[in-house]
């Protein structure tokens, strides 16, 4: 059965559906600098309207580059810790559009 939302592929072929923040933290950890130097979370389809990566830096750390363009959003940052990136991701990807699920509306206190 695929993803409902969305997948995150690694460079080695590991794959997880709808990953959790705790599974994110597992495949980020799981990235070294010899083949397995990144991790790539998408919707599934041709196309995808937003993506977010995780990538080894040769220097230590890990790149994470989120885009979105139907938000039109792109940003490229460097972060040291496994736990902040998985957590920033989850929250991030929260609030990506999917199709098949109404789109949330924000709305102003």
């Amino acid at each position: 059965m695929g993803a409902h939302f969305y997948g995150a592929d690694s460079e080695d072929g590991d794959r997880i559906d709808d990953p959790s923040e705790d599974a994110l933290f597992m495949m980020i950890s799981d990235l070294n600098d010899s083949g397995n130097t990144f991790v790539v979370v998408q919707p599934d389809g041709n196309d995808p309207a937003w993506f977010a990566s995780v990538t080894v830096r040769d220097d230590g750390g890990y790149e994470i580059v989120r885009r979105d363009t139907v938000r039109g959003e792109h940003d490229a940052t460097t972060e040291t810790s496994v736990n902040d990136i998985a957590r920033d991701l989850t929250i991030w990807m929260a609030c990506r559009d999917f199709p098949g699920r109404p789109t949330r509306q924000v709305t102003e206190l």
